[in-house]
């Protein structure tokens, strides 16, 4: 046989992580559109391959075989209506929990409802006849390949997760005639856990605990991660929406932020990823692992090599017990982290260049908000600037970063304030974060434990900034008029929401310069009279809320920074990650 593997990259990531997943039985029947997949598997001698010309017996085959051997089985179809001949076995499979990996081959997705010859859509699966389903189309740009890479370990996951059962991908072909390919690359493998499983060693040497959005922590679970850190040397990397107030916490957005600072400790070898939707990104690291009970893959830093379905107390509970004996680390990995932290903190606080702005607010006030408050967050920039500071340990911290809109941060505000009328609740949001929401101020259950601040310059300032895809693509001052939305709401009125929240009920405070914010701050923060709710409008500009994120992220410089924001500026993020991943493989 002269043929080797097919070109098409959707059909070698598949097949290089059946083989990893163990994953030998494939049941096939004829066709064109899965010629590709099929004269792959036919020359690999790690796979048993059975023929079958009847889709509908190919998969109740299957079914016999998954039952009888305990394997995960495959079977292959060609496209047009083989794969609805599918649907009786696969229903039986689905609800005996059997392990069947549908592979239906098809022609390009665009071509769904354009009266081509054999394409029919298969994007809509019956509720009972598979667990999952997925597109995979043929990978052009490294993106691509990550999607298709998540996707078919994903599926291949899904087959004995939770029980088990069938799963489907819809594989897209171009009927390429290139199969020279002689050896499969090697693809990324994510494994799954659960509790009874011998799970793997941790043998890395710089560990961090990655928390993303999460709810409040007990104390046995805080106790657990506190042991874990001390005999794996680990820290955990947390901002305000974590919530994690443990003593090995380290506030690492204002280290890592730093344009023209690089530390080889912010570089970790493995990241344990807890927690939802977060605010921050981190992407120093070689690898991570994933701990929720829902067991689902989340590749949320595109690194993920292990999920483990279990409780976060249940995965450091076992991990502790593997190092009982062993005497504590001198954590000298938290040292390196939390004395550069204070470093670039007190820099900040001497720093008279950094203009009236949201992160000036915040670097005033996250060490004097009041103890055991709770603090909720608007999206993007309010959030950005407050997890570059530390708050009090007694403090816990929201935002509405599941859905990650502007929309129902001062509403979540109030309906925590109401569930909770003994606490006061400090919110610290956007102008337009704020006037998008405002009318849930007018609710009558708003009682008198709420401290808003708004921080009002006129237009979304995150469009303004830098980072900003707008700014760097040259548009300049064209991005007010509708991308930042500049001009609503009053123009900046100074008397608009005075007006306003004051007729509703609630105390009026103002500031348009540091020395007037200043004169205002006790009042604000006062928790001692709470005859009625308080809104705190701060008048800013988008320039000085630019400059100051910009000046926050240039605290601090190192030889080894300043050449990697230069090959930055040169190449860009994209491809300065593109040539970041050549060096790791040539090293």
């Amino acid at each position: 046989m002269n043929t080797n593997y097919s070109a098409e990259r959707n059909v070698q990531i598949l097949i290089a992580l059946m083989k990893v997943h163990g994953i030998k039985k494939i049941v096939i029947s004829p066709g064109a559109t899965n010629i590709c997949f099929v004269a792959s598997v036919q020359q690999d001698p790690y796979f048993e391959l059975y023929s079958s010309v009847d889709e509908r017996s190919a998969a109740y085959i299957a079914c016999g075989m998954a039952a009888e051997s305990g394997e995960c089985v495959a079977i292959s179809c060609t496209g047009a209506t083989a794969s609805r001949n599918y649907m009786p076995g696969l229903t039986e499979a689905f609800y005996r929990k059997l392990p069947i990996l549908a592979i239906t081959s098809t022609k390009s997705l665009g071509m769904i409802g354009q009266n081509i010859d054999q394409v029919i859509d298969r994007t809509q699966i019956p509720n009972d006849i598979v667990r999952r389903s997925f597109q995979l189309p043929i990978p052009r740009t490294a993106d691509e390949e990550w999607e298709c890479n998540v996707k078919v370990n994903t599926a291949l996951i899904e087959l004995k997760r939770q029980g088990g059962g069938p799963v489907h991908l819809n594989l897209v072909t171009v009927y390429n005639d290139d199969f020279s390919v002689k050896e499969l690359p090697e693809e990324r493998v994510i494994r799954y856990h659960t509790y009874d499983d011998e799970l793997p060693e941790i043998s890395e040497e710089r560990v961090g605990i990655f928390v993303g959005s999460h709810l409040a922590w007990n104390n046995e679970l805080t106790a657990e991660v506190e042991s874990f850190c001390e005999k794996y040397n680990a820290v955990v990397l947390a901002d305000q929406i974590s919530n994690y107030t443990g003593k090995y916490r380290v506030f690492y957005n204002l280290v890592v932020q730093q344009k023209m600072l690089y530390e080889p400790y912010t570089e970790m070898d493995l990241v344990i990823h807890l927690g939802d939707v977060s605010a921050s990104a981190y992407t120093r690291t070689k690898k991570v692992w994933r701990v929720c009970r829902d067991g689902e893959v989340r590749d949320t830093f595109g690194k993920l090599s292990n999920v483990f379905e279990m409780s976060e107390f249940d995965f450091f509970n076992r991990y502790n017990k593997r190092r009982e004996s062993q005497t504590a680390y001198v954590n000298e990995q938290y040292k390196r982290w939390d004395t550069r932290y204070n470093e670039l903190l007190n820099k900040a606080k001497v720093n008279e260049s950094i203009p009236f702005s949201n992160a000036w607010i915040a670097m005033r006030l996250h060490d004097k908000l009041p103890q055991n408050t709770v603090l909720h967050l608007g999206i993007l920039n309010s959030l950005r600037c407050w997890n570059m500071f530390k708050t009090d340990a007694s403090i816990k911290s929201f935002s509405n970063t599941g859905g990650f809109g502007i929309d129902g941060g001062i509403s979540s505000l109030i309906g925590a304030a109401l569930s909770s009328p003994d606490k006061i609740f400090f919110g610290f949001f956007g102008d337009l974060a704020f006037f998008y929401d405002m009318n849930s101020l007018g609710n009558r259950h708003v009682c008198n434990n709420i401290r808003l601040l708004v921080v009002n310059n006129g237009l979304g300032t995150e469009f303004k900034t830098n980072m900003n895809l707008a700014i760097r693509a040259g548009i300049g001052e064209d991005t007010n008029s509708f991308i930042a939305a500049e001009g609503h709401f009053g123009r900046k009125s100074p008397v608009l929401v005075k007006h306003y929240v004051e007729d509703l009920g609630f105390d009026y405070l103002s500031a348009s310069s540091k020395d007037e914010f200043l004169s205002q701050t006790e009042a604000f923060l006062n928790i001692s009279e709470t005859k009625k709710p308080i809104v705190f409008e701060v008048f800013t500009n988008s320039e000085c809320e630019t400059d100051a994120i910009e000046i926050m992220q240039t605290l601090e410089t190192s030889s080894i920074g300043l050449v990697k924001n230069a090959v930055k500026n040169v190449l860009g993020n994209e491809g300065y990650n593109k040539l970041k991943n050549v060096i790791r493989k040539k090293l």
